[in-house]
Protein backbone atom coordinates (compact mmCIF):
# COMPACT_ATOMS: atom_id res chain seq x y z
CA UNK A 1 0.00 0.00 0.00
CA UNK A 2 1.17 3.49 -1.26
CA UNK A 3 1.47 6.20 1.34
CA UNK A 4 -0.27 9.39 -0.35
CA UNK A 5 1.07 12.67 0.37
CA UNK A 6 -1.36 15.72 0.66
CA UNK A 7 -0.39 18.83 -1.59
CA UNK A 8 0.37 20.97 1.24
CA UNK A 9 3.42 18.70 1.80
CA UNK A 10 6.72 19.51 -0.36
CA UNK A 11 8.99 16.54 -1.59
CA UNK A 12 12.58 16.53 -0.95
CA UNK A 13 14.36 16.95 -4.29
CA UNK A 14 18.10 16.53 -4.96
CA UNK A 15 18.13 19.94 -6.50
CA UNK A 16 17.07 21.67 -3.86
CA UNK A 17 19.25 20.12 -1.83
CA UNK A 18 22.42 21.24 -4.16
CA UNK A 19 21.14 24.56 -4.69
CA UNK A 20 20.93 25.19 -0.80
CA UNK A 21 24.57 23.68 -0.10
CA UNK A 22 26.09 25.88 -3.20
CA UNK A 23 24.36 28.79 -1.01
CA UNK A 24 25.90 28.12 2.12
CA UNK A 25 28.92 27.18 0.20
CA UNK A 26 28.98 30.99 -1.14
CA UNK A 27 27.90 32.36 2.29
CA UNK A 28 31.09 30.68 3.92
CA UNK A 29 33.15 31.80 1.28
CA UNK A 30 31.90 35.58 0.99
CA UNK A 31 32.54 35.39 5.08
CA UNK A 32 36.23 34.41 4.53
CA UNK A 33 37.18 36.63 2.57
CA UNK A 34 35.77 39.79 4.55
CA UNK A 35 38.00 42.24 5.10
CA UNK A 36 38.91 43.80 8.21
CA UNK A 37 37.98 40.49 10.47
CA UNK A 38 40.01 39.36 13.58
CA UNK A 39 42.36 36.38 12.73
CA UNK A 40 43.29 34.21 16.05
CA UNK A 41 46.87 34.56 14.67
CA UNK A 42 46.73 38.31 15.83
CA UNK A 43 45.56 37.27 19.08
CA UNK A 44 47.72 34.54 19.63
CA UNK A 45 50.77 37.29 18.51
CA UNK A 46 49.24 39.43 21.46
CA UNK A 47 49.50 36.75 24.53
CA UNK A 48 52.89 36.37 26.64
CA UNK A 49 55.78 33.78 26.23
CA UNK A 50 55.09 30.36 27.26
CA UNK A 51 57.01 29.78 30.49
CA UNK A 52 60.57 28.18 29.98
CA UNK A 53 60.21 24.97 32.22
CA UNK A 54 56.24 24.38 30.89
CA UNK A 55 53.17 24.43 32.41
CA UNK A 56 52.93 27.83 34.44
CA UNK A 57 48.89 28.99 34.46
CA UNK A 58 48.08 32.25 33.54
CA UNK A 59 45.19 34.45 33.42
CA UNK A 60 45.47 35.82 30.31
CA UNK A 61 42.56 37.94 28.86
CA UNK A 62 41.83 35.39 26.49
CA UNK A 63 41.29 32.80 29.42
CA UNK A 64 39.04 35.36 31.03
CA UNK A 65 37.38 35.76 28.25
CA UNK A 66 36.55 31.92 28.45
CA UNK A 67 35.45 32.62 31.62
CA UNK A 68 33.33 35.23 30.96
CA UNK A 69 31.36 32.94 28.20
CA UNK A 70 30.77 29.86 29.99
CA UNK A 71 29.22 31.41 33.12
CA UNK A 72 25.94 29.73 33.94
Amino acid sequence: MQKEQTKDQATPSRRGFFMGAAAAGAAAAAVTAMPGLNTPSAELNKLPPAPENGGGYSLSEHVKRYYQTARV
